[in-house]
This record gives structure tokens, sequence and C-alpha cells, in this order.
């Protein structure tokens, strides 16, 4: 017995090395894999996103040359029974991306988007199911706004669908402004991925999700926003990162506090954020103001553009907004709403704010210059 007990004491050493052996080959070769997975993760990405982009022209060429072949005025009852039968042809063939609803959406994506040049920039970046969400808007800019944002903040097809269904390119000032300025904006965003402050800032903010009562603070507004922040900054935009709360600006002998501290990659700025309970009081343009002059002081980096403000506030006087310049600068105003309307009623508020923006940038434009020095003091 004693000497068995002594054969396995002397065996022990072995069987440690073995174990131990095996141990290091196990880790080496997790190890090894752990490298190898994001390679290959890698490489379906971009199989995926080839596949995708092919499809895409694919798609568009198919549209384009049913398109082409359907006279215009036969694609009512004959165009619909030429499309249908060759739907059945190429599902029968191909599979059911060729079914019925799917060589229509093809036929209106070759229209809305006529050039294939634009089409093949896109397809490595959207998807078809993309497209889909954007070809049946029915305004060529709110199209093109929805392309673009999509691309550059790198939108989900569920994220475009909410933001469609939120009304963001009505929210948005780059729709109050007249045609030709909205496409030059969009145009540059398209070229050289250029986001302006007129892109980024909504009006108003849909606030529903922070769930307050009817009676709260702005104590309360800013810890619920802060409790919701990710939903925050998804309602703000992808491209926001959240700095300070509170932040203490220390001027002369006295202490003042930002309510909300953000910073804008694509803008390159500091975005201070205030929020007020009730309407707009002309006095929260000079807190800004100061508020914003610190910040260019103290916190602005080298490389960084001058800081902006948003004042958010339950409700607006557009009159005050105008004369004091705040619909453009480096200080913005808007709504926020804690409970949503009825969507007919929001739709109908924010097409009658475009209306009458596009109606001020239009009177400001026709004014001849000097026009504001000379009348201002006449009384008539």
């Amino acid at each position: 017995m004693k000497k068995a007990f002594r054969m396995r004491e002397e065996q022990d050493p072995a069987g440690k090395i073995a174990e131990s052996e095996e141990n290091d080959v196990s880790v080496a070769s997790e190890e090894l894999v752990g490298s190898i997975r994001p390679l290959i993760e890698q490489a379906k990405a971009r199989v995926a996103q080839s596949v995708n982009s092919e499809l895409v022209i694919l798609y568009w060429q198919i549209g384009k040359r049913v398109s082409d072949d359907l006279p215009v005025e036969s694609r009512a009852e004959y165009g619909a029974k030429v499309v249908e039968l060759v739907s059945k042809r190429l599902a029968a063939e191909y599979g059911k991306g060729f079914r019925r609803s799917n060589v229509f959406h093809m036929i209106r994506f070759a229209e809305v988007f006529d050039d294939i040049k634009i089409v093949q920039t896109l397809s490595g970046q959207l998807s078809w199911s993309h497209f889909i969400e954007i070809i049946y808007l029915k305004d060529p800019l709110q199209r093109q706004f929805y392309t673009e944002m999509a691309r550059v903040e790198r939108w989900s097809v569920r994220t475009l669908r909410k933001k469609i269904q939120g009304m963001l390119y009505e929210r948005t000032a780059i729709s109050r402004k007249p045609e030709e300025l909205a496409r030059q904006e969009l145009v540059a965003l398209q070229d050289d991925d250029r986001m302006t402050p007129d892109l980024v800032f909504r009006d108003p903010y849909l606030l529903d999700f922070l769930g307050l009562e009817d009676i709260y603070s702005e104590r309360d507004l800013e810890a619920a926003i802060l409790r919701e922040l990710e939903r925050f900054l998804l309602e703000l935009g992808t491209d926001f990162s959240f700095i300070a709360r509170q932040k203490r600006m220390t001027i002369g002998d006295r202490d003042f506090y930002l309510d909300l501290l953000f910073y804008h990659r694509s803008l390159h700025r500091l975005v201070a954020i205030e929020l007020k309970l009730g309407s707009f009081d002309a006095a929260y343009k000079g807190q800004m103001e100061l508020y914003l002059r610190w910040l260019d002081r103290y916190e602005r980096r080298p490389d960084e553009e001058p800081p902006i403000g948003l004042i958010l506030c339950g409700e607006k006087n557009r009159e005050q907004i105008e004369l004091l310049q705040l619909d453009r600068g480096e200080i913005r105003v808007a709504e926020y709403l804690v409970e949503l309307p009825p969507r007919e009623m929001l739709e109908a508020k924010l097409h009658e704010a475009i209306r009458l923006a596009k109606g001020q940038v239009e009177a400001r434009e026709e004014k001849p210059p000097g026009w504001d020095r000379h009348n201002s003091g006449s009384s008539g």
C-alpha cells in the first residue's frame, strides 16, 4: 500500500507538467482564435456590404429598364399587368426578391434617384431597406435630407423609420429655409459631409419619453433627462457627447451654473443647453451669451469652433425670436414637448411654422440695404 502511494507521488510531477502544458495549449489556442475572430467578422461584413451594394445597383438597373420600356401613357392598367407578369417570371426563376411589390419599389427607386453615380456612392452605405423608407417621401428636399443624414450618422433602418415618423425634417431649420438655400446646404452635406447647426438642432424637441407629470420643476426636467440620457442623446442627434451637468462658471465673485454641456463631433463645438419652464424670456439671451463667452475663453480648445447655445423652453414667442435674431447665429431657441399631441395637430403646427419662417426669410431678402436702419425710428 505504501509502495503504491509512493509510486503515485512519483508520478504526480509528470502529471502536473502534462496538465500545465494542456492549459498552456488551451490558453494559446483561445488567444489565437480571439485574434482570428475579428478577421472573419470583418471579412463577413465586407462581403455583406459588397452584396448589398451590388443588390441596390441591380434593383436600380431593373427599375430603370422597366421604367424606360413602359411609356408614360401605359403606366396604369397596362403597365401594372406587364409588371405583374415580369415579376412572376423573375420570382419563379430567382426568388421572392422579385415579387410584384418589390419590382414596383425598383421602378420608384429609379425614378426618384435618377443618377446612377449617386446610387453607386450610396449603395455602399445604405441598404435596400433604407431606400424603401425614403423613396415614397413626397418632397425631394425631404428625401435628400433623410438620405444624407442616414448616411452621415449611420442610422439603422429602424432609426431612419423613427426619424421619419417623428417628423425630424420638419423640425429642423433646414425645412424652414427657401428651397434654393436648403438645397445648397444639403449638397454641401452630400459632397463634404459638412454639418451645420441648421441640420443639427430641432424645434420642437420630443421629450415624451421622460415620463414627467403635469407639474414639474426645471430640476425635475434636468434629472429626468439625465435618467434617460441615452434616449435624450438619440433625440438630440448621434454626434452629441455628454460632458457635464450644472457646469460651474465663476465670473467675478459669483458662481453661475449651466444646466447641461455637450460636445458635437461634426460641428467641432461645445453645445450649452439651458432648460426653462414656461415661455421664453428675452433675458435668457443675455444669460446664454455670458455662458458662451466664458466657455469660449476657458473651455474651448484651439481646434474647436466657438461654442453654441440652445435654450429649451416650454413655449416660445416667434416675434421675440425674430427680433433678437435667435433664428440664426450662435444661440438657438426651441420648444420641447413632454406630451405628444395627435400627429395631425403636430403636423399642422410644424407646417405652419415652416410657412411662417420661409415668409420671414423671403421678406428679409426683399428689403433694400439699410431698410431696417432707415425705418426703425420712423413714426409715420
